[in-house]
């Protein structure tokens, strides 16, 4: 035998002859690739790789069992893999997602007293055929998940029949034909606006010569007006020029029922409409268009306050309602009750959800039935469908919500089996890639 196999072999059973499934030293910088095998030397990676496939682990006591699925092709091909929730060590790996596989091992270890899991069949009805004795274990993680997507689509409807009952949004003033007024030139605004404060002005200055005593006369002729126009002034009893004259005829009028129309129909483009009434005869230019469209854009539309629905989608409306309330920021809160006053049955379901949640949260596993009669009551299709489905996992809802354990470990195994896997770039086989985790560090 040469030294590299009895080195080997040595090797071995030294790990077997270990009571406990943990890897030594030696083991880990192989596996890690830091350490070559005696006899190998650095240049033999992948031959360091093959000899660690005939490591095994001794078995370990697992009274908890926690199974779940990972993916080698993501959607396509699944194995198992299987942890010891007591002394939190990864036991097995499985290369198939199924429940004959599952089952099988599980009737080689009858101390499995607890078996924790997701919500899937395969893995119920394994532990059903293959640990009968063991109490199964619904994880707490996935049955508060399954409420919110359960609860997801009520949401949705919800949010329908609130916009149904919005005011619909005011649509801006458009003017009559016969009321219609062309935007004001800039230039002629100018000089409108310098004679209106001019005379502003002059009317003070009568309205102080008057309470004086001044005649009329003398009033007149230091304004350098007439005395009838003082006369008026008196009369009208504000400044001239305040009011708006009477509308002048232009050639665009024969016409502004039509642009009015063709406007609320949706065009809005000048061009466009300048283009349609001159072929109908209008012998304007297009600037006098402008100037009577300029006014209807320039017309302000008074919106409401923006509804709660515009502020907050349906997802952030889902998580509002799921998440615990004393969770939630000041301005959460208030979006909150804005959608609960909004919708009674929003109301009711962000009740009920929070109730669960407190099961969940505080293991109230005996607060179950109470919850579910509140379910049956409520009249929401949708989680009373969720209650239903509990009820046929009745015996593993009652002790997830009950028992410490759960399947937290499980999935956090999973997530370092990823990194192990991805490590081989895709080139590692299921046997490399049980030893690997087995004897990961």
């Amino acid at each position: 035998m040469s030294r590299v196999e009895i080195e080997r072999s040595s090797f071995i059973s030294l790990s077997a002859s270990s009571s406990v499934a943990i890897p030594t030293a030696l083991e880990k910088s192989l596996l890690s690739g830091s350490l070559p095998l005696p006899g190998l030397g650095r240049r033999s990676r992948l031959g360091c790789l093959r000899q660690c496939r005939p490591l095994v682990l001794l078995p370990v006591g697992n009274s908890v069992l926690g199974i779940d699925d990972f993916s080698f092709r993501r959607g396509r091909r699944f194995g198992t893999i299987l942890v010891d929730v007591s002394n939190h060590q990864v036991i097995d790996l499985l290369p198939e997602r199924s429940t004959k596989s599952a089952a099988e091992w599980m009737r080689h270890h009858a101390e499995i007293e607890y078996v924790s899991r997701d919500r899937g069949n395969d893995y119920a009805q394994a532990a059903r055929e293959g640990a009968p004795q063991a109490t199964p274990v619904a994880d707490r993680f996935h049955l508060y998940k399954n409420l919110v997507e359960a609860i997801e689509p009520a949401v949705t409807r919800c949010y329908k029949e609130i916009r149904k009952e919005l005011p619909p949004l005011p649509s801006p003033r458009v003017p009559k034909a016969k009321e219609w007024r062309p935007a004001p030139d800039p230039a002629h605004e100018h000089q409108h606006q310098s004679r209106l404060a001019k005379n502003q002005e002059r009317f003070d200055y009568m309205m102080e010569l008057q309470k004086l005593g001044v005649p009329q006369g003398e009033v007149a002729r230091r304004l350098g007006v007439t005395t009838r126009t003082v006369q008026n002034w008196n009369k009208q009893g504000a400044c001239p020029g305040h009011k708006r004259r009477r509308k002048r005829q232009s050639l665009f009028d024969p016409y502004a029922a039509y642009v009015l129309t063709r406007w609320r129909e949706g065009c809005k483009k000048g061009s466009q409409l300048y283009l349609e009434i001159k072929e109908k005869g209008y012998r304007g230019t297009d600037r006098q268009v402008y100037r009577f469209l300029k006014t209807l854009k320039q017309e302000p539309v008074e919106l409401p306050a923006l509804p709660v629905l515009s502020r907050v989608s349906v997802r952030e409306a889902l998580w509002l309602i799921a998440r615990p309330f004393d969770d939630l920021e000041p301005d959460e809160r208030v979006e909150l009750e804005e959608l609960c006053q909004a919708s009674t049955q929003l109301a009711a379901l962000h009740m009920l959800v929070q109730a669960f949640g407190q099961i969940v949260r505080k293991r109230e596993g005996h607060r179950l039935g109470d919850w579910k009669q509140q379910v049956a009551e409520s009249g929401l299709a949708e989680i009373q469908r969720f209650a239903k489905g509990l009820e046929r996992d009745k015996e593993a809802v009652l002790a997830g919500l009950t028992v410490v354990h759960s399947n937290a470990q499980a999935e956090g195994f999973v997530n370092k089996l990823k990194l192990i896997k991805r490590q081989g770039y895709g080139r590692a086989s299921f046997p490399l890639l049980r030893q690997r985790v087995l004897h990961a560090l």
